[in-house]
């Protein structure tokens, strides 16, 4: 009878698990469907099950429809630069502040730590237009001709579209919390050995930090592929625009559903295939935070 009940558990477990699959993945198909038909095809089949299924006119039409109505591959290659960019930097810059938080003993450092987490609660709209204001302002350098010289500004560049958001308070608190779960005698012993505390970091904690990293990297991707507000407000310059802002140029005259589809489903596989490759080190590190954090 037990065996009898555990084996029900698990095929009730099973088909719970498949119908959530299947509710959340039937709007990706029917998006990935209908990039593949024309518009009056994807009207016709709305409301019946063919619009899940490639059935009918198929062709890739809409897929080089996109590329003629807008620079698509700039916009794809734009949003790829700067999130990878971002997540480069976000984990390096965070890691690093999470470590100085987690393992590093100075006055303050409990009142730091809640000063970041104390962050988390403000949204980005109530900040936005001050930010705005401050990259006009800020310095950089740059190149004419030979020489470098200093000029003001950062508005219509890449680099107003990555630095605001290297450092993350999450992302401090996920390492931090991940890093209190490591035993501190790993520390001890490489202190004993001469490690200095950049060593420490470098070739103790950060290679057992996998998940972490894994987690950090697709909550930091996400947010800079689906940028759209804050490139909206700083980027004019068509060729420094990333994709979501590159969504709004096929509501802007006659609206062609299938290519609207089809630039969609291009947008949305990177950030399947990321979380696809780092799906198991994601659930893993929820749930070492979880139970240790």
């Amino acid at each position: 009878m037990r065996r009898r009940s555990s084996t029900r558990l698990r095929v009730a477990v099973l088909v719970a698990r498949l119908l959530c699959a299947a509710l959340f993945a039937f709007p990706l198909l029917f998006m990935f469907v209908s990039s593949l038909k024309a518009d009056t095809d994807i009207f016709k089949d709305v409301g019946s099950v063919r619009a899940f299924l490639p059935v009918g006119d198929i062709s890739l039409d809409n897929y080089a429809g996109v590329f003629d109505t807008v620079p698509a591959a700039r916009f794809l290659l734009n949003s790829l630069g700067i999130s990878l960019v971002t997540v480069a930097l976000g984990i390096l810059v965070n890691s690093m502040a999470a470590f100085a938080l987690s393992r590093l003993s100075w006055r303050g450092s409990r009142l730091a730590l809640s000063v970041v987490i104390a962050t988390l609660v403000v949204p980005f709209e109530t900040f936005a237009l001050p930010l705005v204001w401050w990259v006009d302002k800020l310095p950089w350098l740059t190149m004419h001709g030979l020489r470098l010289t200093w000029s003001t500004g950062w508005l219509d560049t890449y680099r107003v579209q990555v630095l605001p958001f290297v450092a993350n308070a999450f992302s401090i608190y996920l390492f931090y919390s991940y890093f209190q779960s490591i035993p501190r005698q790993l520390d001890e012993a490489a202190r004993v050995d001469g490690a200095g505390w950049f060593r420490i970091y470098r070739t103790v904690v950060m290679p057992l930090s996998g998940p972490a990293i894994a987690t950090v990297a697709i909550l930091t991707f996400l947010p800079a592929w689906n940028s759209y507000l804050w490139p909206l407000m700083v980027v004019q310059t068509e060729e420094l625009r990333p994709v979501m802002v590159g969504a709004s140029y096929f509501f802007q005259l006659k609206v062609h559903w299938g290519e609207i589809m089809a630039y969609s489903t291009l947008i949305t596989l990177p950030v399947l295939a990321l979380f696809l490759a780092f799906q198991r080190a994601f659930v893993n590190s929820i749930a070492s935070t979880g139970v240790k954090g």
